[in-house]
């Protein structure tokens, strides 16, 4: 069975975005109702300006008594996030996911077309073990050379 790719495996095929004028709270709303765990803030000109997480709104705001109806997204969000491209495996895109500590990567093309987000949840577990050996094998290597 070939291994997929993060553009196969997205669970959702389409972008949940939000101006960058849009409150912390507006953001947990939407992604509530999409059920799931980021928001891409693209600008007019569909600029992606940075992307807010579940972990951002947990450490950037819950942590910091912050008031989500007056906080804007810009304000918490992760500013030029990580992207990768739509044929890279999964295994590789999980792989810097455990490097990184990012549980969400943005998906561009190569013309700068934002496609989706790949979360850790779109991966199966075979993808994640693989990737986790590979992780493991990789500090191996670090620590025998450092």
């Amino acid at each position: 069975m070939p291994e997929r790719t993060v553009f196969q495996s997205m669970s959702q095929r389409h972008v949940v975005s939000l101006g960058p004028t849009a409150t912390v709270h507006e953001a947990a709303c939407v992604m509530t109702h999409a059920g799931c765990g980021s928001v891409l803030i693209i600008d007019n000109a569909s600029h992606m300006q940075g992307i807010l997480t579940e972990r951002d709104l947990m450490t950037r705001v819950l942590a910091k008594a912050l008031d989500p109806a007056r906080t804007q997204v810009t304000d918490v969000m992760t500013r030029g996030p990580r992207c990768v491209p739509p044929e890279m495996k999964v295994t590789d895109a999980i792989l810097i996911m455990i490097e990184r500590g990012f549980r969400h990567l943005p998906i561009v093309n190569d013309s700068g077309k934002i496609l989706g987000v790949f979360s850790v949840r779109d991966a199966l577990p075979r993808e994640v073990n693989t990737a986790v050996s590979m992780a493991e094998f990789h500090e191996q290597v670090n620590d025998a050379l450092g």
